[in-house]
């Protein structure tokens, strides 16, 4: 539908499914943005260096008997070899290297060939070589990125892991091969980070360590580069306004369920600035961006909706720490973020969370209704009201000062559309709101007039923003700390 019209709450509230269905089979739009993600330049994959641990199959022992050593055979690791080829395959941007197995290869040796590697996955096979001293000399993994993968049956080994646990690196003692699939999709974060350009338009807003560059190079290998507005501004007056009528056409328009306030024009205004934004981007090789300038004419709602669904990071207000969580969730599980302005409702044991900047293209290719409306304390520019999916899984996140993650997990429970609120909202649930709401924060950022340097947060935003993504994602989240070094805090219940 590409005309505009006027949808009241209560239709656009009842035409959710239906149109749910309809969104999801747009098959040809998905292949539009997976070309146009295409445009930006792509990052290296990830390269991991597989090591098998222990002896494997039958030996002669010094009494010249043949011994069997436990469960794994040759075959076994051909199996691993070939589910870890599929997993390359279906991850796409990991490559992995090596394959010796210690004994007889030799530790030095394998230490040398796999120093250029991002990350080592260790697979155990038998508990003989697995003990303490083997573990010592095997910490060469571990200077990096790694991961553990013991299969329960594999020896004794596994009771020495624990000298291991304030080191980065994820411990997996299971049968199941399928926890390979997240733990290695982890393991590829650190190296895409080091690979990641963030553009802060006017400068980033946050915690103090996220503001700066040198520490985000430091801590997560990104590098944060400053550009005025007005270069955007610029770039948009060059925009030939065919294309950005076009996109907005195309991608906005003529999907949406309704448009209730804005204009033609001013849809149009706001796909010229993406389409600014996405050049400048694409010049500068960034992968996120956040804007302390998203409130000037045009708004930046939409662009940073966009950017989103097509998988990198945008963010209003300058919250650089809502850029990095959301690149990291990108990188790790592949789930869009939204950033909102969350409250606390204790009668329903409930948190509410609204923004104007949701995504509409979910992880599954599918986009959810949305209306194009205007920004709701502004009363101007274009803005989203989405519908977000009742009975879905979510987690709340954000990683502040660099090295805390917060976190609260919930379900959805229903969509609104008060006019109090900005115009995207859903309440989720939570595990004890009470103590949410006087715990927001967790410790990690403090409220004014609290104990502590107050003159690290620029603001009120390091304390208020949140970013939302579908799906339960506490266990990764936790693992990817073990890896990248922060700590997690799930602020609706007591530590």
């Amino acid at each position: 539908m590409n005309s505009f019209f006027k949808l009241n709450r209560r239709m656009f509230l009842g035409a959710g499914t239906a149109a749910g269905i309809t969104l999801a089979g747009q098959t040809t739009g998905r292949a539009a943005e997976t070309a146009e993600r295409d445009e930006w330049p792509k990052l290296r994959p990830a390269t991991i260096y597989k090591l098998y641990v222990g002896r494997s199959g039958a030996i002669t022992n010094a009494a010249g008997r043949s011994v069997q050593y436990l469960t794994w055979g040759k075959d076994e690791v051909v199996k691993m070899d070939n589910y870890l080829r599929d997993l390359e395959k279906k991850l796409g941007d990991v490559t992995f290297t090596g394959g010796e197995t210690i004994p007889p290869a030799d530790v030095a040796q394998v230490a040398a060939r796999a120093a250029s590697a991002d990350g080592v996955l260790l697979i155990w096979l038998s508990g003989h070589g697995g003990d303490y001293a083997t573990l010592e000399k095997l910490s060469f993994g571990l200077d990096k990125p790694a991961v553990s993968f013991f299969q329960p049956f594999s020896g004794h080994g596994w009771m020495w892991h624990q000298q291991w646990k304030n080191r980065k690196v994820v411990l997996l003692s299971t049968t199941d091969w399928r926890e390979l699939d997240e733990a290695v999709s982890l393991l590829r974060v650190p190296a895409l980070m080091k690979q990641t350009r963030i553009l802060a338009v006017n400068g980033p807003r946050g915690t103090k360590a996220a503001c700066s560059a040198e520490e985000v190079k430091r801590k997560l290998g990104a590098d944060l580069v400053t550009i005025p507005n007005e270069q955007i501004l610029e770039m948009a007056r060059s925009i030939d306004p065919a294309a950005a009528e076009a996109e907005a056409e195309q991608y906005w328009i003529k999907p949406a369920i309704g448009i209730l306030e804005p204009t033609r024009q001013e849809i149009i205004d706001s796909a010229r600035y993406y389409l600014a934004v996405k050049q400048l981007m694409i010049r500068e090789k960034a992968q996120g961006i956040c804007s302390a300038a998203c409130m000037g004419n045009p708004r930046a709602c939409l662009t940073f909706s966009k950017l989103n669904d097509l998988g990198f990071a945008g963010a209003c207000e300058g919250d650089i720490d809502s850029t990095l969580t959301m690149l990291l969730f990108a990188y790790a599980f592949r789930a869009p973020g939204f950033i909102t302005d969350p409250v606390v409702d204790e009668s329903k044991n409930a948190l509410v969370q609204f923004h104007c900047t949701s995504f509409t293209r979910r992880a599954d290719g599918s986009r959810m209704p949305f209306l194009i409306r205007n920004q709701t304390d502004s009363g101007g520019g274009v803005a989203l009201q989405v519908q977000w999916q009742v009975g879905e899984p979510v987690t709340m996140a954000k990683l502040v000062n660099l090295d805390t993650m917060l976190a609260v997990p919930g379900k959805i429970t229903e969509t609104g559309a008060s006019p109090l609120a900005c115009r995207t909202q859903f309440t989720q649930t939570v595990r004890d709101a009470r103590h949410l709401f006087l715990n927001w924060g967790g410790g990690a950022i403090v409220a004014p007039g609290s104990p502590g340097d107050l003159s690290q947060y620029a603001g009120a935003m390091p304390m208020l923003h949140r970013a939302v993504f579908y799906g339960d994602h506490m266990r990764g989240m936790k693992r990817l700390g073990d890896l990248m070094g922060y700590k997690v805090i799930e602020e609706d219940i007591a530590s």
